[in-house]
């Protein structure tokens, strides 16, 4: 299997899960993340929002905002390839449909975060390996991202079981993550912790 067919075949297998099984397993993945130390620990946090199946966050954005976090969502430029950091003042009020169909801020409520102010950020993925290296969508935004952010800051995956495999096509441009959070087990990279 080559590395886009992999992307093809499980974006597709996602597709297919019942709501139901996507919010069941996704609020096991959610309530990991916010029983962790690297999440209780952290003030300001990024995240993204799902969309197209991905495992839900609505339940870690809902309780960081209420426990006085700092939460950011990405806001993607396709033209430079870039992702900002936004503060989520209002959720879902600030939010709308932006690039890729994706929900993102409001132009009147941008409130950019500089990446070296993040603590933990939680990034999407197509496909995990247990060294906890990432297959993305295939358009770079995080490989790109996460290097800008400080030495300590923490890179977070969330992910169905089913998007776990022995090989997911790494390369040395790809940023691996600290941890894969899944519903039956968290993954951890021991070359990053």
């Amino acid at each position: 299997m080559t590395k886009s067919e992999l992307r093809k075949n499980v974006i597709e297998a996602r597709k297919a899960l019942p709501v139901n099984e996507i919010e069941e397993k996704s609020n096991l993945i959610q309530y990991q993340v916010m029983a962790m130390k690297e999440y209780t620990n952290a003030s300001t946090i990024m995240l993204y929002l799902d969309f197209r199946n991905e495992v839900q966050t609505e339940k870690i954005i809902l309780d960081a905002i209420s426990s006085g976090k700092k939460v950011t969502v990405p806001v993607t430029d396709i033209s430079t390839k870039r992702l900002t950091p936004s503060l989520l003042m209002d959720y879902p009020g600030d939010l709308t449909r932006g690039a890729y169909d994706i929900l993102e801020p409001k132009k009147e409520c941008l409130r950019p975060v500089k990446p070296e102010q993040l603590d933990l950020i939680i990034v999407p993925g197509v496909a995990f390996d247990e060294r906890c290296n990432r297959l993305g969508y295939g358009a770079g935004f995080y490989d790109r991202f996460l290097p800008r952010t400080r030495p300590d800051t923490v890179f977070m995956a969330l992910a169905f079981e089913m998007q776990i495999y022995d090989q997911v096509y790494h390369q040395s441009h790809d940023c691996p993550v600290h941890y894969v959070i899944t519903e039956s087990r968290v993954i951890r990279n021991l070359s990053k912790n």
